[in-house]
């Protein structure tokens, strides 16, 4: 019996894409640029692990793009990368009340000062793991084992909903029913929890 879900966030209840950002950080830079360079790619991960905080992600990005602009644009534009998957938020408002919810996700403070308050889906779940609170990223292992005690569910009682296949092999590898979403074929994911046994997916 499932009794508990667990959802990721990028790409789940919250598709992205980063081409905005990079246009609005890259008319404010010293050299002009089509997408990040892969240095800035590594500050961000070490931002998400936890390894570095909020202040040297953002003095260490804004000083390799020559970044001209204040920190609040930066900002501004390092948050202008979501949009609302409204078919997951309409499901999770089924499931809402009749399951707890939960979220585990690789992701920044940035970002979850953002979507936190820009999306009131966010005030559906009763608990998080945040990679770069947590110290460790997915697909690793660590990081579903720390969701395991922190919201005290049993593996083989929930499900876990993920868009990548690497996270969702190391869910399985943990004992959760884990299920590889894709926001363009939502309709996959309610059959697949009706198989489950999860109501309320189809009202």
């Amino acid at each position: 019996m499932i009794r508990s879900l667990i959802f990721d966030i990028g790409n789940v209840l919250l598709p992205f894409d980063f081409t905005p950002a990079i246009r609005r950080i890259a008319s404010q830079c010293a050299t002009p640029f089509d997408t990040f360079p892969p240095t800035t790619r590594e500050i961000h991960e070490r931002y998400e692990s936890g390894q570095i905080g909020r202040t040297e992600f953002l003095q260490q990005t804004r000083a390799l793009l020559e970044y001209t602009g204040s920190e609040a644009d930066f900002i501004a534009a390092w948050v202008d990368i979501f949009e609302e998957n409204l078919a997951m938020t309409r499901l999770v408002g089924r499931l809402h009340g009749r399951y707890p919810l939960y979220l585990l996700s690789n992701t920044s403070g940035i970002h979850v000062d953002h979507f936190e308050v820009t999306y009131p889906v966010f005030q559906c779940f009763s608990g998080a793991v945040y990679s770069h609170l947590a110290g460790c990223l997915k697909p690793g292992r660590a990081i579903f084992e720390i969701a395991l005690q922190q919201f005290g569910v049993e593996p083989g009682e929930t499900v876990y909903i993920d868009d990548l296949a690497p996270n969702v092999a190391t869910a399985r590898e943990v004992g959760f029913h884990a299920l590889q979403y894709d926001h363009t074929q939502h309709p996959r994911l309610v059959e697949q929890l009706a198989a489950l046994g999860v109501e309320g997916v189809g009202e």
